[in-house]
């Protein structure tokens, strides 16, 4: 491992301070960290805990959850955020139980040919199911290497080639030792490298940290911009989704107007959420999760 000077120190970092979750345990499966991956996307663990563990008590297999409609995984979904993760998880399970005999591939290009897997979650899931070796770059392992190796605060906003390159070249050699890297690595972005209030002295590789070599420079590149929330059309269409998850039937659609005041706003959303396949419209003027 010595084409890598940080494994050794984040390794060790990662087995006293990992935090137990139940998709990181040696009983794990396959579609349990596959489920596990398309949730915590752009959703923190914490919020993620619960739904994990109802939706794996409800479907424990792909093939529990492709024999129901794609409609009650957005249900189950509930408040989790960014829905059309729950159609894709939906489409992979129907995929895998068609295609694959119900068993989630091992095969990092076959994983990465299912409904709505990219890059990062096809690596991920073959590093942490499987114990291959792959380069597993989130949010939290670019904001690592960019702050120890490039000297920067934050990464691009896209992910550039130099970046998956140099994630490559810090592939411990062995692939179970890789696949701990990555996981350990991520942690150490998700609990200490963190975005706004980094814990520098708590970090097992500060001393060979460039950005804080250089003093912690702050960020000068491209303004970085929050997500807002509030008054967006995201808000929006997660009311009407709210309406039509908490009805085991259909919805008038008064029962939608009644959710948002703004009449162009509400309906500007409907209509994303109907071409996002999220919702069905019927033929007698109702609405519905889809069938």
């Amino acid at each position: 491992m010595s084409d890598n000077p940080y494994s050794t120190a984040v390794l060790a970092w990662y087995e006293t301070n990992a935090r137990d979750l139940p998709w990181r345990r040696p009983d794990a499966s396959p579609w349990s960290i596959l489920v596990s991956e398309i949730m915590l996307q752009q959703t923190p663990v914490v919020r993620v805990l619960p739904a994990w563990e109802a939706w794996m008590e409800r479907w424990p297999t792909p093939a529990h959850l492709a024999k129901e409609p794609s409609g009650e995984a957005v249900r189950m979904w509930n408040r989790l955020g960014y829905p059309r993760r729950a159609l894709r998880l939906h489409a992979c399970a129907v995929a895998i139980t068609e295609e694959h005999d119900g068993e989630v591939p091992d095969d990092h290009a076959t994983l990465l040919a299912l409904p709505g897997i990219g890059a990062y979650t096809a690596a991920a899931v073959a590093s942490f199911a499987y114990g291959q070796r792959h380069a597993i770059l989130d949010t939290n392992v670019r904001r690592v290497l960019a702050r120890t190796e490039t000297g920067v605060e934050y990464p691009p906003k896209t992910q550039t080639k130099a970046e998956v390159a140099l994630a490559e070249s810090l592939l411990p050699p062995l692939p179970s030792v890789a696949a701990r890297w990555g996981v350990a690595v991520m942690e150490l972005g998700a609990l200490v490298c963190t975005a706004r209030s980094p814990r520098c002295a708590d970090c097992p590789i500060a001393g060979q940290c460039a950005w804080r070599s250089a003093g912690r420079p702050a960020y000068d590149g491209p303004p970085r911009r929050g997500q807002t929330y509030a008054g967006t059309d995201r808000q929006v269409r997660g009311k009407l989704l709210a309406v039509l998850r908490d009805s085991t039937e259909p919805v008038a659609k008064a029962a939608l107007d009644a959710v948002w005041d703004d009449h162009v706003q509400r309906e500007r959303s409907l209509d994303a959420l109907i071409d996002d396949g999220l919702v069905d419209p019927l033929g007698d003027g109702r609405f519905a999760l889809p069938g």
